[in-house]
């Protein structure tokens, strides 16, 4: 796991070595362990990296790495499961290694066939690969968009950087508000990919890769979340077992020891029940826990930490403990969201146990159809059309009802003035504020009215079933925005390398072909079946999800903090996320001096 950063050019010009140093800089805490820099021939790319080592960590595995005496040179992040396989593949074609990393992997593999290689890697990452003879850039992203990539391009010049900041930092960039992200971003709490709060930069999409040659690049996608139309088959338990376990075992690839952070929740213990299934030796485990919160989950970790012989260590929070980190987590994000300080703590917790790599439940819900979103999205639906098939007054009583209402309702005024999709019902269910308010919000830090568009898309994209909507949903926007964005720039602000198997490529084609009725059926039944391991206490106990006691901290000891939003409301603040989510924007665009315009 790594930071990553550097541009390429179409015709030589003015040295940016400086510039690409202070993006160097600006990446030293993703990799503590090794920086590198490396400039062509010809002055056309330069590329930086800084390292934390996993896999041979020698001085072997240094980057940026070059093959063929210079023609190819990559910076990479990321890890890739089944780089072994690959690798042996390579070695019986004749193909000579100088290392045991999989970064070598990559560089050979696009030596010998070019960019439709990703299509045959397992893993996280986001690279970039330098060909001096066809003077090309080759930026690739994984699947579901674990490891970050943005980029820009401007006057013949493609800049790019594992964090927006770097780019900002560097100069090339220049610091301004895109007006339509800051929207987005007030109406769902993240900013959605490809867009970013910087005005020319963007995210290279999961499941893309982009090809700079003359000063242009083309941008291709070579995989996307689908779910077939399927009748099923025989034992879908079975089949999902076997998935998981060979997830389970790739991640566990490591030369250092793996953590795993353990909730009191289903799929971190689904987790840790497929480790010890599969790995004979020690297994730690890393939880948060809340005393005196009905939050705490701490005893259900305790208990299945002791089932499953790991090594547990946990860390009592509590509203001081916390505030005392909120600065350092403020400063931590490359981006602001409402999400991301569990994993900042949690974090915390396995670097000063000394764990380079933890493991995470993340993305079970979406998989398993564990969020309440899979039953509330397509009954909204139904309301919204319901209400606007009611006429004038009906829709007239759910808009004035919303507008003096609370935050939900007022949002549901968004879901009855379009046509109520589900896609449009999803946004208004995971909505932070309303468009109305969102455009407010907008207009006061842009400064002005500035061009911004709703993205409403509608149906279902040929999807089979409404509750494979609403998972494709979850998958490409909640989790990919959101969770994976924050759970990679928190763990990194700490040299944490987190993975996620339940987001693995190869399970997620196993599960696809499971019918919606039983890979999403209630209570994550097909997760249990799959994992019977799950004690009862983890198994019957209702989903809480991986929450801090914020509102009560909002209303308490933090109160301060959160004040000045009250005196001068431009909107109604009255929930945690609403405040969080102006607090978190204002405290970025501070620091790294944004600009409206």
């Amino acid at each position: 796991m790594c930071g990553i950063a550097g541009y390429v050019r179409r015709e030589t010009g003015p040295d940016l070595r400086a510039a690409v140093a202070v993006m160097h800089r600006a990446i030293d805490h993703r990799g503590p362990d090794d920086r590198g820099a490396w400039q062509s021939p010809t002055g056309r790319a330069v590329y930086v990296h800084t390292r934390l080592s996993i896999l041979d960590p020698s001085p072997a595995g240094h980057q940026p790495m070059s093959i063929d005496e210079g023609r190819y040179t990559i910076t990479y992040n990321g890890e890739i499961y089944n780089f072994a396989a690959l690798r042996e593949s390579l070695i019986a074609a004749g193909v000579t290694f100088r290392s045991h990393t999989d970064t070598e992997v990559l560089l050979r593999l696009y030596q010998s066939e070019g960019p439709s290689f990703v299509k045959r890697l397992r893993g996280m990452f986001a690279f970039a690969i330098w060909d001096e003879r066809e003077r090309t850039c080759f930026l690739a992203r994984d699947p579901f968009g674990i490891k970050p990539l943005f980029y820009h391009e401007a006057n013949g010049v493609l800049s790019f950087a594992s964090e927006v900041r770097a780019l900002l930092e560097s100069g090339l960039v220049p610091a301004t508000l895109n007006a339509q992200a800051l929207y987005e971003y007030f109406r769902s709490g993240s900013v959605p990919q490809p867009l970013t709060l910087i005005r020319g930069v963007r995210a290279l999409e999961p499941g893309h890769h982009l090809t700079w040659r003359d000063g242009r690049g083309t941008l291709r996608r070579y995989w996307q979340v689908e779910f077939p139309d399927v009748a099923g088959g025989d034992d879908p338990a079975g089949l999902t077992r076997a998935a998981l376990i060979d997830s389970v075992k790739h991640h566990f690839v490591s030369d250092v020891p793996v953590g795993i952070f353990l909730s009191g929740g289903m799929d971190s213990t689904a987790i840790v029940a497929l480790s010890r299934a599969t790995q004979a030796g020690e297994i730690r485990t890393f939880s948060l826990t809340f005393p005196g919160s009905a939050l705490d989950e701490g005893p259900e970790a305790r208990r299945t930490a002791d089932l499953f012989g790991t090594t547990h260590h946990e860390w009592a929070v509590d509203a001081r403990s916390a505030r005392a980190l909120f600065t350092d987590f403020l400063a931590a994000a490359d981006q602001p969201s409402i999400d991301g300080f569990n994993t900042f703590t949690v974090s915390r917790l396995a670097h000063l146990h000394d764990t380079k790599v933890v493991l995470s439940g993340l993305g079970g819900d979406e998989m398993f159809g564990g969020y309440p979103s899979f039953r509330g999205v397509p009954r909204l639906a139904r309301l919204g059309r319901q209400v606007r098939l009611g006429g004038g007054l009906a829709t007239a009583a759910v808009w004035a009802a919303g507008e003096i209402g609370g935050a939900r309702l007022r949002r549901i005024t968004d879901l009855i003035s379009d046509a109520p999709s589900l896609q449009r019902a999803y946004e208004v269910f995971r909505g932070i504020y309303t468009s109305r308010e969102a455009l407010t919000l907008t207009e006061h830090y842009v400064g002005g009215r500035e061009a911004v568009v709703e993205q409403i898309g509608g149906g279902a994209h040929g999807d089979p079933t409404p509750e494979d909507t609403v998972s494709r949903l979850e998958l490409t926007r909640y989790l990919r925005n959101q969770l994976l964005r924050d759970t990679d720039m928190m763990s990194m602000a700490w040299g944490v390398e987190l993975r996620v198997p339940f987001l693995d490529s190869q399970l997620f084609d196993t599960l696809a072909r499971v019918p919606a009725r039983q890979r999403l059926a209630a209570g994550k039944a097909l997760l249990l079946r799959a994992v019977p391991e799950i004690p009862s206490w983890v198994a019957n106990r209702p989903k809480r999800g991986f929450l801090f006691p914020i509102q009560q901290w909002i209303e308490g000891e933090w109160a301060a903090d959160f004040a000045h939003l009250d005196r001068r409301p431009l909107v109604k603040t009255e929930t945690w996320y609403r405040k969080w989510s102006v607090l978190a924007f204002e405290d970025w665009s501070r620091r790294l001096e944004v600009t409206g315009g």
